[in-house]
């Protein structure tokens, strides 16, 4: 068994497919695995993350992948959410007693960063959204009809300028990678029901104590421990396919490697680069694909010669910084030499085209009115990273070009975030794609082995509308 990519999906294919008594021979081409959500060692010897991931209390599917890689006890959790203007002014949510969705109410009604036109109007769609069970009934597309975006949804449902900016646009495009007016607003509604409504935990952020590549050591000794095989800098030259189906990878060295069954667990557009031109122009699903556009994500390192900050990550609005993480709080690191913060900025296509001087100059201006201590702290150094195809862009109608895991070539199968999952492009998609991916090798083997996990039972109020619905996840 072959598994061509060492990122989420790949690993989480691998894994699920190793335990299930495959022989498997993983194949990246970095010399490290973990794709997009991986971390590496700059010459200065600081290890940074390619940008900083999360998971969220409602991410089944993950929780189980950290628990098969032996990462769980990696992963901290936080059930405190801060918000900072750009004036410094701070609001928090957090959970209470109440029943969900009503838990995390009574913050936000004392939330001070939205004044109560604006919480009226959130409140009431919030309601509205809770009552379909996560289905609002303006969101269920007629066959061949594309759905809205958020932004078009949310200013139908006569949100506030205000709500929009520092509410529903703080949480949905760092949850999403995309700006409002890209999103199909049902994946929207989806973060709001599974985060906030359906479930209390399911907000709740999960956070890394290490460098993103030290989670995924479990998955290469799991691996190999079966009798399997993990090749790092492994280029792949091709996929050699004949008329019964796929027969070989072919590498760049001359190599042919042959196995039963083959898992694509790259990008879509490295997919299409792998797959014989007569293959790729003749099936319709592997054309479907050059219509998934994608989106940017940045990421901006900052070391300071003090602490400047003393929570363990703040969110920003109104402002180009989306994030700040506290490296060192967050690894349990010593600050006494300064301190390491992360900053994340999704969806940043504004700062594609922009230098790495004028995009720190940015993200500092911006961090020391959030962080009035850090306005008399030094800059030691920075570094930039951009990922200018981070993620396939959730716009309206992209379900329609997202393909199932059992490709139209026999004995070939796909992975990856931009599949047909039921989710966007997150950490919990590209595993809920190798799951399915690894479904559906056993079940063409006569196997049909059940890897996907079952979202978290609704709770509270939420229970009584999610049955009404149809929707029970």
């Amino acid at each position: 068994m072959i598994v061509i990519g060492g990122g989420l999906a790949g690993l989480s294919a691998a894994v699920a497919l190793a335990e299930a008594g495959y022989r498997i021979t993983l194949l990246e081409k970095r010399p490290f695995l973990g794709g997009r959500a991986t971390s590496y060692v700059l010459p200065s010897g600081d290890h940074v993350d390619n940008c900083q991931h999360v998971t969220l209390g409602c991410c089944t599917n993950l929780d189980d992948f950290y628990r098969r890689a032996g990462a769980a006890g990696k992963i901290k959790f936080y059930d405190r959410l801060i918000f900072s203007s750009p004036d410094g002014r701070r609001g928090e949510m957090h959970s209470s007693w109440l029943p969900a969705p009503l838990h995390v109410s009574p913050s936000f009604a004392a939330f001070p960063l939205l004044n109560w036109a604006d919480k009226r109007a959130i409140g009431s769609l919030l309601m509205s959204i809770m009552r379909s069970g996560g289905r609002p009934a303006d969101l269920i597309s007629a066959p061949g009809s594309v759905r809205p975006s958020m932004l078009d949804w949310l200013r139908k449902h006569k949100q506030t300028e205000r709500a929009i900016s520092r509410f529903w646009g703080v949480v949905l495009i760092s949850a999403l990678d995309e700006l409002l007016e890209r999103t199909d607003a049902q994946y929207g509604v989806d973060v709001f029901w599974k985060a906030f409504l359906a479930y209390r935990a399911g907000y709740r952020i999960g956070i890394p104590t290490v460098p993103l590549a030290d989670l995924y050591d479990g998955c290469r000794n799991n691996l190999v421990g079966r009798g399997g095989e993990v090749r790092l800098r492994a280029t792949i030259r091709g996929l050699e396919i004949g008329d019964n189906g796929i027969t070989g990878v072919a590498f760049e060295s001359g190599e042919m490697l042959r196995a039963d069954y083959y898992v694509a667990a790259v990008p879509q557009d490295t997919l299409l680069e792998l797959l014989p031109e007569n293959v790729a122009v003749k099936q319709p699903i592997f054309q479907n694909l050059k219509n998934l556009k994608t989106s940017p994500i940045t990421g901006v390192h900052l070391w300071f010669d003090r602490v400047v900050m003393d929570d363990p990550f703040l969110t920003l609005v109104d402002t180009t910084t989306q994030w700040i993480f506290n490296k060192n709080l967050l690894y349990g690191g010593d600050s006494t030499g300064g301190q390491y913060l992360q900053l994340v900025i999704s969806a940043s296509y504004d700062l594609v085209q922009r230098s790495r001087q004028e995009i720190i100059d940015l993200c500092v201006h911006e961090l020391r009115g959030a962080l009035p201590v850090a306005r008399d702290a030094r800059l030691l150094k920075s570094t930039v990273i951009k990922e200018t195809a981070a993620t396939f862009s959730p716009e309206p109608g992209c379900d329609r070009w997202r393909p199932a895991a059992p490709s139209p070539v026999p004995g070939l199968f796909l992975a990856g975030d931009w599949t047909a999952t039921g989710w966007p492009a997150t950490m919990e998609g590209a595993v809920r794609s190798g799951y399915l991916a690894a479904e559906a090798v056993t079940a063409s083997d006569g196997l049909h082995q059940n890897f996907l996990k079952a979202d978290l039972p609704v709770e509270g109020l939420s229970k009584l509308f999610a049955g009404r619905s149809g929707n029970k996840s």
